[in-house]
C-alpha cells in the first residue's frame, strides 16, 4: 500500500478536518452561546414560563417550492433518460412547469402581495382573456408561450436545488448565533457565538406582527417587527417561519411580567 498516494493524502486531510472539528467542539462547546443553548437555559428557568426565540431567515427560503420543483424535475428527467417516463413528458414541458413555479416564487419574494392585489390581478387576467376571446386571439396568445420553452438536464435541476438548500442552511447556521430572545421582562439581542449581546427592557421596545403578504403567509412565513423608543436605533425586521405559532407566543410573552421567585420568597421571609 502506498501511504503517500493521492487517495491516502485525501483521507489524511478528511481525518484531520474531522479531528480539528471535534477538538474545537470540545474546547468551545462550553463558551459558544448558540440559539439552541439559550432555548435550554430559558426552558430550565423556573421564573420564566413563556418565552420566544426567533431569528431572521433569508428571503431565499421563500423559494422552497422552486427547490422542491427542481428535485421533482431532476427525478423526472432521470426517469425519462432511463425510459421509465412517457415521451409526452418532454423536457420542454418539465422546464415550462418549473419556470412557472420559479416565476410565482419570484413574485412572492420581490413584492408584497395582499389579498386585495391578488384579487385585482386575477380579475385583470380574466378580463384580458375575455377580450382576447372576443377577438379570437386566445389560442395564438397561448401558443406564443411555446417560445419560452426551457430545457434543462437533470444535473442542472439538481444544481439549482443544492444551491438553494445551501443558502437556506447558511441562513439557519447564522441564526444559531444571531437571534432575538424575548422574555416577559427583557429582550436579548444576540450578535455572535459568545456572550456578545444586549439586553433591552420590555418598556424600551415595541413589537408587531406583519402578515400582510398573502402568498408569503400561505407558505407559513411572516414578519415580526421590533421598534425601539430610542429613535437612534434602527427597527429590526425578522422573517419568521410558522408565524401563527410565533405570533401567539409573542402575545403571551408581551402580556406577562415575570417575578423572581427566590427574591419574592426572601422578601416574604424578611417581612415575617
Amino acid at each position: 500500500m502506498n501511504w503517500m498516494s493521492n487517495k491516502m493524502i485525501a483521507l489524511y486531510i478528511a481525518v484531520g478536518v474531522a479531528l480539528a472539528g471535534a477538538v474545537a467542539w470540545l474546547v468551545l462547546g462550553k463558551t459558544v452561546r448558540s440559539r439552541l443553548r439559550m432555548e435550554k437555559i430559558l426552558r430550565n428557568d423556573p421564573d420564566i414560563n413563556d418565552w420566544l426565540i426567533v431569528f431572521n431567515w433569508t428571503p431565499k427560503i421563500l423559494y422552497l417550492p422552486t427547490i422542491a420543483a427542481s428535485v421533482a424535475a431532476c427525478l423526472l428527467m432521470s426517469l425519462r433518460q432511463a425510459g421509465w417516463v412517457f415521451e409526452a413528458v418532454s423536457p420542454e414541458v418539465i422546464g415550462g412547469i418549473w419556470l412557472v413555479v420559479f416565476f410565482v416564487n419570484f413574485l412572492i419574494e420581490e413584492f408584497e402581495i395582499s389579498v386585495k392585489l391578488l384579487l385585482i390581478t386575477l380579475v385583470s387576467v380574466g378580463f384580458l382573456l375575455l377580450w382576447l376571446h372576443l377577438l379570437g386571439w386566445v389560442v395564438g396568445f397561448l401558443k406564443s408561450f411555446r417560445h419560452l420553452a426551457l430545457s434543462v438536464n437533470a444535473t442542472g435541476y439538481l444544481l439549482v436545488a443544492i444551491i438553494g438548500l445551501l443558502t437556506i442552511f447558511v441562513s439557519w447556521l447564522k441564526g444559531l448565533f444571531f437571534y432575538v430572545a424575548i422574555t416577559p421582562n427583557y429582550m436579548n439581542l444576540q450578535e455572535g457565538p459568545t456572550e456578545t449581546g444586549e439586553q433591552i427592557g420590555r418598556e424600551d421596545y415595541n413589537s408587531r406582527v406583519d402578515t400582510g403578504d398573502f402568498l408569503e403567509r400561505l407558505l407559513g412565513f411572516g414578519k415580526i417587527l421590533i421598534t425601539f423608543k430610542d429613535q437612534k436605533r434602527q427597527p429590526i425586521s425578522l422573517l419568521v417561519w410558522r408565524i401563527d405559532k410565533k405570533a401567539q407566543l409573542l402575545e403571551k410573552v408581551r402580556g406577562k411580567f415575570a417575578i423572581d421567585l427566590d427574591s419574592h420568597a426572601r422578601a416574604d421571609e424578611g417581612a415575617e
